[in-house]
């Protein structure tokens, strides 16, 4: 048919307009943590699935749920929550389950890392990366430091030195003073929570405290003397040394003796993800032990891909291998719900409070 001169002018712009359309990537959005995702494997999944990656960043757990809850769940394909999240997640019913006919992968993970507590019959998560949380100082302050949370809560060991504490998630806090008062970093109930809010009360009523910041912030403040103590990731710390040592090489790192937490940062779906089947191919891609590995070796964190450990950087490749001793000590946060979750959250509201 014939399209007369006066239609022409339109119809080759809505022609136009749909090879376009036809011919632009599909867009996958990801809610990550900040400097934890190497762009090399982003570029190499863009390239092989035809997609574009949109990143945007949170700072906290409780940041990330909160952005899901209002509405998140439809703007992102892929979110990366840590371990005791998940069934939070899951009972507010943010997520939705896997592909098993796409993420089937599982294989390549240790045995250490398989069925975990807070997703049994891994329907709805996969470890991506893990690691430590302990206590980040200045080397030029603290020569040998006491390797313990009362560098934090003990005004003996840190009487004037400024320090500051994470924020975020009060399980995590709350953690930290109960493993100091030897009730275990996953400590739960009543009791050893309210001792814990007690001391972090008190704590808070001290000179030299700085304030509340994220893991990422904390570093920051100790390269610039702001605070000379406080509280951060084992990779973040390693990532900012090795990419900037003459700004963050006076930075020394330990996890507590009393013990710690040991951090799984998971890939989930949210439960209206904009496009779930190129976010579970996105997920199968990342558990490819090439990719985890990359994926280790830019963020400085430990892969629990058993398949990756060849690949992965000799600093790194041991420190994966979850061992006895580190089991003794770093232990994963406990899954709280219900009345349990509601309490804690009282307790940390009346800590904040004063």
């Amino acid at each position: 048919m014939r399209i007369s001169s006066s239609l022409s002018p339109l119809m080759g712009a809505c022609l136009l307009a749909l090879s376009l359309q036809a011919g632009a990537a599909e867009k996958l959005y990801l809610f990550n943590w900040t400097e934890y995702m190497d762009p090399e494997v982003l570029e190499d999944f863009e390239q092989e699935y035809d997609a574009e990656v949109v990143q945007s960043y949170f700072t906290s757990n409780a940041e990330m749920f909160s952005k899901l809850a209002a509405g998140g769940d439809a703007q992102y394909d892929v979110v990366i929550p840590t371990d005791y999240f998940v069934p939070r997640l899951i009972n507010a019913g943010l997520v939705q389950e896997l592909n098993p006919d796409i993420v089937d992968n599982r294989d390549n993970l240790m045995d250490a890392f398989r069925h975990p507590d807070y997703d049994p019959e891994e329907r709805y998560s996969v470890p991506y990366l893990w690691g430590a949380t302990g206590i980040v100082y200045d080397t030029a302050t603290f020569d040998e430091p006491e390797q313990s949370w009362g560098m934090l809560f003990d005004p003996e060991i840190n009487p004037d030195q400024p320090f500051a504490l994470l924020g975020g998630d009060p399980q995590v806090s709350l953690g930290m003073a109960c493993a100091y008062q030897g009730n275990g970093f996953d400590c739960v109930g009543q009791e050893p929570w309210v001792e814990a809010a007690k001391l972090m009360s008190e704590t808070l009523d001290r000179d030299n405290f700085t304030g509340f910041v994220d893991g990422s912030a904390a570093i920051e403040q100790v390269a610039r003397g702001v605070s000379q103590v406080a509280v951060s990731y084992s990779g973040d710390v390693d990532y900012r040394q090795a990419d900037s040592p003459e700004t963050y090489g006076n930075l020394g790192f330990f996890i507590p003796e009393e013990g710690s937490q040991l951090a799984v940062d998971t890939l989930v779906i949210p439960a209206r993800a904009p496009h779930p089947e190129l976010a579970n191919q996105f997920i199968e891609f990342l558990q490819r032990p090439e990719n985890a590995a990359r994926s280790a070796n830019y963020a400085f964190y430990r892969t629990p891909n058993e398949a990756a450990l060849d690949k992965v950087a000799p600093a790194l490749r041991e420190s994966s291998r979850l061992t006895s001793q580190q089991r003794e000590t770093l232990v994963t946060t406990p899954v709280i719900e219900g009345d349990q979750l509601q309490l804690l959250q009282q307790l940390w509201n009346e800590v904040r409070s004063r």
